[in-house]
């Protein structure tokens, strides 16, 4: 390899754009080949743009109770859902701007176009001309990403029946929707247009909502759903949808009937990795349509790497950048690998959920595995964000943290926290297990008052039975 080794990145997601950059720090050549616009799903479609919303009605349900707060308003809150999208709109454009600012401060090439890998150094690129070119590099960074899904029993015409995508561009507020699934994703936009006004039913097809979280967490947030207005049906199908000029209806499979104005399809994504060269050149591709990597991100293709959605691993924009560092440092000679049992995660659902580690099921199910008994090789500590001053001086009462550790090591297996801030303040338990802090030792940390970290503290106390601000354990776990 040269002294300035040349990397092609095909895609600008969270992914590859974080990818690019830490390689041209490296001292890499750097080209990236995007198709649409920098920043990819996350920034344009997904992340950013639904969490400026989301703070619009967030900032409306506090103003909703402004009165118990001592503030009066002279009218009620009303959104102008329009004005919401351009503020949106400008968000996001800030951010593709700022990116496409470090693209041309490192000296990476931009090139807006179709890729398909050609060999295993090459990438042929369509570009917007129809005119074609070939990139040839040192090695090649696959950051394709995933996509929305294309359900034949779920015709998406961005209409009526809408994506993700298509429901953030919406400027009027439907008078009812109903969400197929009720995943994160699904939540979310539940708490979003239920703040609006909107009448908002969740179709899922498991025994409870985010089925992936913590049991306590899953049931917690369905009851906070409940007390916005929303509907909540699961363990539920939809058999068949029919259109009409002002609604859809939903066939159920318990024979019942439901009309909605929109349908927001929620149940999932793709892999994008087919059409793009991968099979030609002999790349493995998992069952699931996902590109097979190991721990350094390499595929079984010599220079060929991948990251983020498209390998499956972990769906989630951070979890795409840090292996997108990762792929490209290893190019450069450096050696890194991710921890995927400790990776921090954000609900931005209102009231917001973090989490990190296992749930107390999956604690307990491992506990089981390695023949011990449940009940007594996994310790469980919960506090409520009530018997928080900071909580009860800002009137964000609702919500608890919950942690989970292994008994015997004192090491924390997972925390989960539901309330205000909870995105942010899971950060500190995540630090703790990366680096193997225990349980007595966090707590031990002097935590500053009054504030919401307060309460992981006195969580991790409660394993023991010693949260100062709780009343005596009566039961175990």
């Amino acid at each position: 390899m040269t002294s300035s080794p040349h990397i092609a990145i095909l895609g600008a997601g969270p992914g590859g754009y974080v990818a690019a950059i830490r390689a041209a720090q490296l001292g890499a050549r750097v080209t990236v080949i995007e198709r649409e616009q920098l920043g990819g799903v996350c920034l344009n479609w997904g992340c950013i743009p639904s969490k400026a919303l989301l703070s619009v009605v967030e900032l409306g349900d506090k103003l909703k109770k402004s009165e118990d707060l001592g503030l009066v308003l002279q009218a009620p809150v009303t959104y102008d859902l329009a004005r919401m999208v351009t503020r949106k709109e400008k968000v996001v454009a800030t951010l593709v701007k700022g990116i496409a600012t470090l693209f041309k401060g490192w000296g990476i090439e931009q090139v807006t176009g179709q890729g398909v890998v050609k060999d295993a150094r090459t990438l042929a690129v369509t570009l917007p001309d129809g005119a074609q070119r070939e990139i040839h590099a040192d090695a090649l960074v696959i950051a394709t990403g995933s996509s929305w899904p294309n359900l034949p029993q779920f015709p998406i015409d961005g209409r009526q029946i809408v994506t993700s995508q298509q429901i953030l561009d919406l400027t009027q507020v439907p008078a009812s929707l109903a969400i197929l699934g009720g995943g994160v994703e699904g939540c979310e936009f539940a708490a979003l247009y239920s703040g609006l006004g909107t009448q908002v039913t969740i179709l899922e097809l498991m025994p409870r909502l985010l089925p992936l979280e913590d049991e306590e967490i899953s049931s917690t947030m369905e009851r906070e759903l409940k007390k916005r207005g929303v509907t909540v049906l699961t363990g539920t199908t939809v058999e068949q949808v029919e259109r009409s000029s002002e609604s859809v209806v939903l066939s159920l499979k318990d024979g019942s009937t439901m009309t909605t104005e929109k349908l927001l399809v929620s149940v999932g994504r793709g892999f994008n990795s087919r059409g793009i060269g991968l099979e030609q050149v002999g790349v493995s591709i998992g069952q699931r349509g996902e590109v097979l990597v190991d721990e350094h991100m390499r595929t079984n293709v010599s220079g060929i790497y991948a990251i983020g959605d498209v390998t499956g691993k972990a769906m989630l924009a951070h979890v795409a950048s840090t292996q997108g560092q990762v792929a490209v440092e290893h190019i450069l000679g450096h050696q890194r690998a991710i921890d995927y049992d400790v990776i921090p995660a954000g609900i931005f659902t209102l009231p917001e959920i973090g989490r990190v580690g296992l749930t107390e099921q999956q604690a307990r199910a491992r506990a089981v595995q390695n023949g011990k008994d449940p009940n007594q090789a996994v310790k469980v500590g919960r506090f409520r964000y009530g018997a928080l001053g900071k909580a009860q001086a800002t009137g964000d009462t609702t919500g608890f943290y919950k942690v989970i550790a292994d008994a015997e090591t004192d090491r924390i297996l997972g925390m989960h926290i539901l309330g205000a801030h909870a995105a942010d303040l899971i950060h500190e338990p995540a630090l703790a297990m990366q680096v193997g802090a225990t349980a007595t030792q966090v707590s031990g940390l002097i935590h500053a008052h009054p504030t919401l970290a307060e309460g992981v503290m006195e969580a991790i106390e409660d394993l023991d039975g010693a949260a100062i601000h709780q009343l005596r354990k009566t039961g175990k776990g």
